[in-house]
Formats: structure tokens, C-alpha cells, sequence
């Protein structure tokens, strides 16, 4: 009789743990907890904490909520210019919408993937073939990331995801054309670069030409000026000596003071005997004329 208790209070202590123990859910802070009951959504808590469910009615589906990093295999694309090229992306991805995604997708994470990689794929397909090799090239980076994310997103709406970021981190051209590539966008940079040169040049040239131009216009009413102002120069000069040799008194002055010269420079230039001409203006100071 004692065995009998014993084994029915042992039963309904197990019984009571396991219910007890499938009553109880824990919530950690990077979860949700999608609470179903026959299939159908009662509960989506997204606070860490412990809770309670109907015991073997109710079951937890238990759903990540921070960002996901998925690495997609590289693939073959083709741009608008049909020039083939080789895409290898990762994408950033979270659950935003825990129903929809367990509704969805079961709370699968590798469903979850695939829709992500389809996704991926698809949106890094249409943008490529929108775009020339050359564009592609230069829009590497941040401006080409966020075009594959927005188209992206596009596809996995309906699923609770949202896509943070879906990166090309490898875009490549297939080694038979990418040298040839390289050099058509090279020689197309130099000829760029020598059409800037040459119009720099020419705005150079026109420059030193108005400025030449200038310049000569200046000189040539320098020249003029120079001239009116010499000719008015040898008009007065003319003029003074008509007076000097009209008036005798300014005319014996003047052949004096040019005597004076005269005699001046001969002594400068080192000669010491000066011979003078009877009628000299000198001749007639030294013996006392003088000037009258």
C-alpha cells in the first residue's frame, strides 16, 4: 500500500513538474516570443522576462530580433551595354514584424535566407542591367549600396523583414575583358584631361592676347604723348632762340654762355692750350671789351 503511494505521489510530481515546466517561457532581450495556440497567434512579447502559456495547447516560437548577416554566393550579371560582370553581396537583415514572419515563413531563419538571397539577387540584377559598365564602376560604393537596398526591400516586405543594408562587396569584370576595360576608361580620362588642357590653354591664350593688345594701345598714346610733348619742347626751344638772336643784347649773351660751354668741356676733356678765334665773344672779355 505504501509502494503504491509513494509511486502515485512520485507520478504526480513529475506530471506537475513537466506541466509546471511547460507552462513557463523565458524572453531574453534579442527574442521575440510568438505564442500560438492551435496554430493561430494569441501572443508576440518582445520584453525579456519569464511568462506563462497554456500547458500542451499553447507552443512558443522564439524569433530573433537582432540583425542577421547573410553571405551570398557570387553570380554572373549583365549590365545595360551587355558587358558581363561578376557580383558577390552580403546582406544586413532583421525580423521588424514577428507575425507576419511567423505566419509567413513559419519563424523559419533558413526560409527567412532564401527570401533574403532571392531578394539580393534579383534587385542586384536590375540595377546592374540599368546601368553602363562605366557607371557601375564609378557608382561603387555607398551610392550603389543603397540603390540595391531600397529595390531590395522591395521583395521581402511581406515577410516581417527588412533589409538594412545589401552590399556588393566584390564587383568584378571576367579576367578575358577586364584589362580591356580598364584601358578604354583610361584613354577616355586622358582625353577628358587633354580637352581641359586645351580649353585652358586657349582661355590662356585669349587672355595674353586682350592683355598684349592692351598694352599696345597704351604704348602707342605713350608714344604719341611723347612726341606732341617733344615737338612743343623744340617749338619753345625754336622759339627762345628767335627771341635770343632777334634782340642783340640776348644774342651776344647767348653766343657767350655757348662760348662758356664750349671752353668747358675742351678743359674737361683734358686739353690744356685753347686756342680762340679773335672775334670771340672769350677773346673780347679777356682783353676788356666785355659785353655791351
Amino acid at each position: 500500500m505504501l509502494n503504491k503511494i509513494r509511486v502515485a505521489i512520485i507520478l504526480i510530481l513529475v506530471v506537475g513538474i513537466v506541466v509546471v515546466g511547460n507552462s513557463l517561457y523565458t524572453v531574453t532581450n534579442d527574442r521575440y516570443a510568438v505564442v500560438r495556440q492551435f496554430g493561430k497567434i494569441v501572443n508576440v512579447t518582445d520584453a525579456a522576462g519569464l511568462y506563462m502559456k497554456v500547458p500542451f495547447i499553447q507552443e512558443v516560437t522564439e524569433v530573433p530580433r537582432n540583425i542577421q548577416l547573410y553571405d551570398i554566393a557570387p553570380s554572373d550579371v549583365i549590365t545595360m551595354d551587355k558587358k558581363s560582370m561578376i557580383a558577390d553581396d552580403y546582406v544586413m537583415w532583421k525580423v521588424v514584424d514577428p507575425t507576419k514572419f511567423v505566419k509567413s515563413l513559419n519563424g523559419s531563419i533558413t526560409s527567412a535566407q532564401d527570401r533574403v538571397s532571392v531578394a539580393a539577387y534579383n534587385a542586384t540584377k536590375n540595377i546592374i542591367s540599368s546601368m553602363s559598365q562605366d557607371g557601375i564602376i564609378e557608382a561603387r560604393g555607398e551610392k550603389l549600396t543603397n540603390m540595391i537596398t531600397d529595390s531590395a526591400n522591395s521583395y521581402v516586405g511581406n515577410y516581417g523583414i527588412s533589409i538594412n543594408k545589401a552590399v556588393i562587396k566584390v564587383l568584378d569584370l571576367p579576367d578575358d575583358n577586364k584589362s580591356a576595360v580598364y584601358d578604354r576608361m583610361i584613354s577616355e580620362r586622358q582625353n577628358i584631361a587633354a580637352a581641359y588642357k586645351a580649353e585652358g590653354e586657349a582661355d590662356a591664350q585669349k587672355i595674353k592676347n586682350e592683355t598684349d593688345k592692351e598694352v599696345a594701345i597704351k604704348k602707342a598714346e605713350a608714344n604719341k604723348q611723347a612726341e606732341v610733348i617733344k615737338a612743343e619742347g623744340e617749338a619753345e626751344y625754336m622759339k627762345t632762340l628767335q627771341d635770343a638772336y632777334n634782340t642783340p643784347e640776348k644774342a651776344d649773351f647767348y653766343n657767350f654762355t655757348r662760348s662758356l660751354d664750349a671752353l668747358e668741356k675742351s678743359l674737361k676733356s683734358g686739353n690744356k692750350t685753347v686756342i680762340l678765334d679773335k672775334d670771340s665773344p672769350l677773346v673780347q672779355v679777356l682783353y676788356g671789351q666785355g659785353l655791351r
